[in-house]
């Protein structure tokens, strides 16, 4: 297969037909200028040695060494067949509350951010397993389709923030259906891990958690927040202005709900893990879940390309060197050989 890293720089073709165009007026104004000494056939015995195809053959070699070069800039590659490579693994989906309550600064700096760097450590631990990212508040949505793309997981993950859901609540239910779903028709071993502190859920979540375990799933549950309970910071850009209050004015203290989530892990054929200040429990479950037998995965690929712009440019290099051998004077293979001497034609 082949390509151009930068199509684009094709653009600096267009001077070349500018450049055929000047040369061919400058050939024009030549020839007038020495008219006006006498007539062409003269001034041509006058200067015997002096060849117009000399000139129009430096000229071409010229911009045939400009064309080379500009397609060298363009970066021409070759390579990037489709290969099929297969690896082992599971099939994961993480599913990260993004509620306002994940703002709680209970676990340093807050549990959301808290929650992000550890999966962003699991993510440097994964080998060949594939990876979805599901953020729900009171909706759920896929913020990253299943894939084995670690690079593009960290950086979503790295962008996930409360505004991207802008329904408050806590769909656990909707989120693991989601999840489950995102896995589309998969054969391979597959669990999803949910993340958050289980307040407000809604829906019927132990239901989905058995529908789910019914394909094979299982689920896992990692508790963000204590139960003791913290305030929900207010913020106005980047600072702080405050502290969620209720309708009575009231400082809202937002709690962990441990029974909930140890409960949908139970039904879920998984663990519940509550995270701390130094450990979110992430690494437990990621333990937990790498007993689980990993199957083969098949996935197509492109192989690399290579750069092989570097031909073109020693192309370019031996036309000008060329062209620097070649005067503009007559020569006598050119006078025997006739297709070229255009002056005698």
């Amino acid at each position: 297969m082949f390509r151009f890293a930068h199509i684009y720089l094709f653009y600096l073709g267009a001077i070349i037909p500018i450049l055929v165009v000047f040369f061919i007026l400058f050939l024009f104004w030549k020839k007038r200028t020495l008219a006006k000494y006498g007539e062409w056939n003269v001034i041509r015995q006058l200067m015997p040695d002096y060849s117009v195809g000399k000139s129009i053959l430096k000229f071409a070699l010229m911009v045939v060494a400009l064309l080379s070069l500009i397609i060298a800039l363009a970066d021409p590659q070759t390579g990037s067949r489709l290969e099929k490579v297969k690896r082992k693994g599971i099939d994961l989906m993480i599913c990260l509350d993004v509620s306002n309550s994940m703002l709680a600064q209970d676990i340093k700096p807050n549990r959301l951010e808290r929650a992000k760097q550890s999966i962003i450590r699991l993510i440097d631990n994964l080998e060949g397993d594939r990876l979805g990212i599901i953020v729900f508040a009171g909706k759920a949505y896929t913020q990253l389709p299943i894939t084995t793309d670690y690079a593009a997981a960290k950086m979503f993950i790295s962008s996930i923030n409360t505004g991207l859901v802008p329904t408050q609540g806590t769909a656990i239910a909707e989120a693991i259906e989601v999840a489950a779903n995102g896995f589309g028709e998969s054969k391979h071993n597959k669990a999803i891990i949910v993340i958050t502190d289980g307040e407000d859920h809604e829906g019927n979540v132990l239901e989905q958690a058995e529908a789910a375990v019914k394909k094979n799933i299982a689920i896992y549950t990692i508790g963000m927040g204590l139960p003791e309970g913290t305030p929900i910071p207010v913020y106005s850009g980047d600072i702080q202005t405050g502290y969620r209050k209720d309708r009575d004015g009231q400082t809202i203290m937002s709690k962990l709900d441990e029974t909930l989530l140890q409960q949908i892990a139970s039904v879920g054929k998984g663990m519940y893990v509550r995270a701390t200040t130094t450990e979110t429990g992430l690494n437990k479950i990621f333990d937990d879940i790498s007993k689980i037998e990993k199957s083969e995965i098949e996935e197509k690929q492109f192989s690399d390309y290579e750069d092989r712009f570097q031909y073109f440019v020693a192309l370019s290099l031996f036309l000008l060197i060329l062209d620097l051998f070649v005067f503009e004077r007559k020569t006598q293979w050119m006078k025997r050989f006739k297709p070229f001497d255009f002056d005698s034609q």
